[in-house]
């Protein structure tokens, strides 16, 4: 009733896309100078909304892409343009000024969406849903996003104790490494949806 196959090709994949040691420095970058609890709320918050969105698009993913008349290319590059726009109020410092991001959550977006439930793994999850063969397949794949999800979560919640130790200047120097890496993501995902349309045409 169980295929470690499908769970394991569907976990690995997943866990390269939603990338959790690289999604730390961004967490770290977006939540610091909220309280712990709060912090730790919004990594749950995250988790949670990024599972709401893979599992809505795992159940009827292709159906609501081919209702809305969206392709996957352009599922792309929208979210690499809002994961950019994200990386440059990070490089720029604007997440350092507090009338503008305390009342924000991030745990929404960028972090839930996009970063986590993004195109990459939307994608994944809707052609793993859809090659799982009978019961046993399913299974196995919600399980793999389930056990990511978890990892996800674990990640980021005990990435709080590195605030503790980097202290506020450490924290301005993972935030413009965060945005660094955060606009090479959404670059690539930019380019690599352009190249879709391409080959497409």
């Amino acid at each position: 009733m169980f295929d470690f196959a499908v769970f394991g090709s569907l976990f690995l994949t997943l866990f390269v896309i939603m990338d959790p040691p690289g999604i730390t420095p961004i967490f770290l970058a977006l939540t610091s100078g909220r309280p712990v609890k709060v912090q730790r709320r919004m990594a749950w918050q995250a988790v949670c909304v990024a599972f709401g969105v893979i599992a809505v698009f795992g159940i009827c993913g292709q159906q609501i892409l081919d209702y809305l008349h969206v392709s996957v290319p352009a599922l792309m590059i929208a979210g690499g343009l809002l994961l950019l726009l994200i990386a440059l109020d990070l490089l720029t410092g604007k997440t350092d000024e507090p009338k503008q991001t305390k009342d924000v959550n991030v745990a929404l977006v960028p972090l839930g969406m996009p970063l986590l439930a993004g195109p990459g793994a939307i994608v994944s999850v809707i052609l793993a849903v859809q090659k799982a063969d009978g019961a046993a397949g399913q299974i196995s794949v919600w399980s793999a996003i389930i056990a990511m999800h978890v990892v996800l979560w674990f990640t980021m919640r005990y990435s709080l104790v590195i605030i503790r130790v980097i202290k506020d200047g450490g924290v301005v120097l993972v935030t413009r490494l965060a945005g660094m890496m955060l606009s090479a993501i959404a670059v690539q995902q930019i380019i690599n949806g352009v190249l879709q349309v391409v080959r497409g045409a």
